[in-house]
């Protein structure tokens, strides 16, 4: 195994209890199916490459954890989550080890074969919610900063948005995303490095 990287250690060790053993053994899986795998951070998360390239990467959040292979077929997936295995709590959420093995090989001989694992089919548009299509109307700088966003950071305000259960809860969150758009952020600003 090459040396651990310390970052993907100290990121381990600040998870969440739960997720700990989780990414531990995604970790030891990854090694014992890859050798050659080197461990990196991207986007902040813990990933592994193989010849440089994008082998599969780990996160986990306040309850749960994911996993997404990156050399992957497009058709395969679970979209409840940023992995293609959704939301992990337990290690018994984790893929059986022989499906996790083949993924590995899987998308390892995508990389020696240079191969590109297909696109997804892009995700439907969200329709935008009345009230907060009237509050865009209303505040020309936080539109013209929704409109210039790519269609993910729009599809995370209209999630948020369209999530909200109750009226007080949407028109509170449509408020606060008139602010944030206003100063031209994302969704989840606070969690994006400056």
């Amino acid at each position: 195994m090459p040396t651990p990287d310390p970052r993907v250690d100290a990121y381990i060790a600040n998870a969440a209890a739960f997720a700990q053993p989780i990414l531990r053994e995604i970790r030891q899986r990854v090694h014992d199916g890859c050798a050659q795998a080197e461990e990196a951070i991207k986007w902040g998360m813990p990933a592994f490459l193989y010849q440089g390239k994008l082998l599969c990467g780990m996160a986990a959040f306040k309850a749960h954890a994911t996993l997404g292979f990156w050399q992957r077929d497009g058709a395969a997936g679970n979209d409840e989550a940023m992995g293609q295995y959704g939301r992990l709590c337990t290690l018994k959420d984790l893929p059986g080890k022989r499906e996790f093995a083949s993924q590995l090989r899987q998308s390892m001989q995508r990389i020696d074969s240079g191969t590109k694992a297909p696109r997804r089919a892009p995700r439907a548009a969200l329709p935008m919610p009345p009230a907060f299509a009237l509050a865009l109307d209303a505040a020309p700088a936080a539109k013209e900063h929704f409109q210039a966003f790519a269609p993910g950071y729009q599809r995370d305000y209209l999630e948020w948005i369209g999530d909200a259960k109750r009226d007080s809860t949407r028109n509170q969150r449509i408020e606060q995303s008139i602010a944030w758009l206003s100063d031209g952020k994302h969704r989840n600003w606070k969690h994006e490095k400056h």
